[in-house]
């Protein structure tokens, strides 16, 4: 492919003074006005091209249908013209190549290459081995073993019982022996020894016949089995060495002209499967190979949401970090990026707000962006304020929390007792919680419960999936409150404590499908999460009185 087919150029030039003073952050930004006109530019191509790939818009759209993700990589070329590259994840139509958009890094889809001839081999085995598996031969030897294994037992057994009984009889016969004169109680007691001997020696001679013929059985199928296992192993072995070879095939560029194997990056660790297939290291690669200087990023889904992951028809998403953390950790070396916003000094300056204070209980208004309890990149969080501001509470101190993101109301027990008093109102789900939220659209009911059960996911987190066969039950009531701006202001009433739970309700397909504004993981990112705890009603642990605390948010 010609790599000028993979450049589109900005017409008309944008400004200069526009131009990005750093490369985008990629897991965790607000697209620059250069990476959404060429978004917009692509979306447009999206629309006009064939695929051969159901995104699922239409209305008749099978449940197999899913979105994909794009990405855009603004770059100037060696002529100082801007313009773009595009990508996609994984592939499209069964194919990881599409005119105007850039290559895989390697093409495992090649008809005739390693990876597909390979696979052919291991696919041949497969069905080989599961021919040898299922043949009748095989199949009626071991159904012959069975049954002559249950007969075998169902004997031992009959022949323990009756080993058993006599065994009781002549004990009772010896009971008996000093009634009689010495020879006969002595010629009585050789007969009963006799008679043990035998019933003894006739249960290990049938224990030996039926082990005899289990064991020529086995020994036939052990010789149909072989062949099997020996499949298995060649198998085993192809497989983990057309792995090893994927793994080297797949090298990684940066700006400082250095190359790195997907094995080398992920070591001591196995790469996770796709890893490398995601847009934002096929563009980042292209750019470095033919000579284009990345400017800025972003990535989009087009389509619809898949059924465990949230991914909202044309919104923008960070990269995935499960798998592109550690690629483009290193194909970004040298490069100067926008500053990670989580690590933002502007954090370091939010002090929550005291709502409520007594002897047992702080009662606070935690803003949006500080941490309930210190992460691994921050240090600074209510947990460590409290401590600096009452150095003399005792106990745990968080007995719940809200995400970074969420402000709201949170409950700082003073005391050990308050804590474990507080703390069995929450496992009990007897504490009350109200919070308020801004939707993107209008929602088309008035309230509504939604039971969707979360997981982590763990090739990405902190991002959660909704996920029923290992997720964690998570319940939800709403109700809306007022619509205007093309927004709802609705409250939220869970009845669990999921991770992300109102988030991921609210965005989820299956439930609101909107996504609460500002949500930079869920939704569409902006200047704050539009999500607050505004009520609580619990226990009071001193007075054992209930209390309700409120605090309407600003937005």
């Amino acid at each position: 492919m010609n790599k000028d087919q993979c450049f589109t150029k900005f017409f008309p030039q944008p400004e200069t003074f526009e131009r990005p003073e750093k490369f985008t952050f990629p897991f965790h930004y607000v697209p620059h006005s250069w990476s959404v006109r060429a978004s917009e530019d692509l979306i447009q191509k999206i629309e006009s091209q064939e695929f051969g790939h159901d995104f699922g818009l239409q209305r008749d759209a099978s449940d197999a249908a899913c979105g994909k993700m794009f990405g855009v990589l603004v770059v100037e070329n060696r002529a100082g013209e801007i313009g773009y590259l595009a990508a996609f994840s994984g592939k499209l139509g069964n194919s990881n190549n599409h005119v105007g958009f850039v290559p895989p890094l390697f093409d495992m889809l090649a008809p005739d290459g390693h990876f597909k001839t390979s696979e052919a081999r291991l696919t041949a085995m497969n069905k080989l081995i599961e021919e040898l598996e299922t043949a009748t031969e095989l199949s009626i030897l071991k159904e012959e073993i069975e049954t002559i294994a249950r007969m075998a037992e169902e004997a031992r057994l009959e022949i323990k019982s009756a080993l058993n009984e006599g065994k009781r009889a002549r004990a009772a016969i010896r009971a008996n022996l000093h009634e009689l004169n010495p020879q006969d109680a002595a010629e009585t007691n050789a007969l009963l020894n006799r008679q043990s001997h035998d019933q003894q020696s006739a249960y290990k001679h049938e224990t030996r016949l039926w082990r005899s013929r289990l064991d020529e059985k086995k020994q036939i199928l052990n010789q149909l089995i072989k062949p099997i296992e020996a499949l298995k192993s060649e198998r085993k072995q192809r497989s983990a060495a057309l792995q090893n070879w994927l793994f080297e095939q797949y090298r990684f560029a940066n700006s400082k002209n250095e190359s790195k194997s997907l094995e080398a990056i992920f070591t001591p660790n196995e790469p996770p499967a796709g890893a490398g297939e995601c847009a934002a290291p096929k563009l980042l690669q292209y750019a470095f190979l033919n000579g284009y200087k990345p400017l800025c990023m972003a990535e989009f889904w087009w389509g619809k949401s898949p059924a465990t992951e949230i991914r909202l028809h044309r919104n923008y998403y960070p990269a995935c970090r499960g798998k592109c953390l550690p690629i483009l950790g290193f194909m970004l070396e040298g490069m100067e990026l926008d500053a990670n916003p989580l690590l933002d000094s502007a954090f370091d300056s939010l002090q929550f707000e005291i709502l409520a204070e007594d002897d047992s209980l702080l009662v606070i208004n935690k803003p949006s962006g500080l941490l309930s309890v210190p992460g691994k990149t921050r240090q600074d969080s209510v947990y460590h304020q409290v401590k600096r501001l009452r150095p003399d509470i005792t106990g745990p101190i968080i007995v719940h929390r809200l995400d970074r993101s969420t402000s709201g109301i949170m409950l700082i027990p003073k005391t050990e007792r308050a804590y474990h008093y507080l703390q069995q109102q929450f496992i009990g789900r007897s504490i009350e919680k109200r919070y308020v939220a801004l939707i993107e659209g209008d929602l088309p009911e008035n309230e509504g419960v939604i039971n969707l059960p979360i997981r982590p996911d763990i090739d990405d987190r902190p991002r959660q999936l909704v996920c029923f066969e290992h997720g964690r039950e998570a319940i939800t009531h709403w109700q809306k409150v007022s619509t205007g701006d093309g927004r709802t202001r609705i409250h939220f009433f869970p009845k669990t404590g999921r991770t992300h739970q109102l988030r991921v309700h609210a965005a989820h397909k299956l439930g609101l499908n909107a996504g609460i504004c500002g949500d930079e993981l869920y939704g569409k990112g902006g200047e704050r999460l539009k999500l607050h705890a505004a009520a609580i009603a619990f226990i009071h642990p001193t007075t054992e009185q209930q209390v309700t605390i409120t605090q309407e948010p600003d937005f």
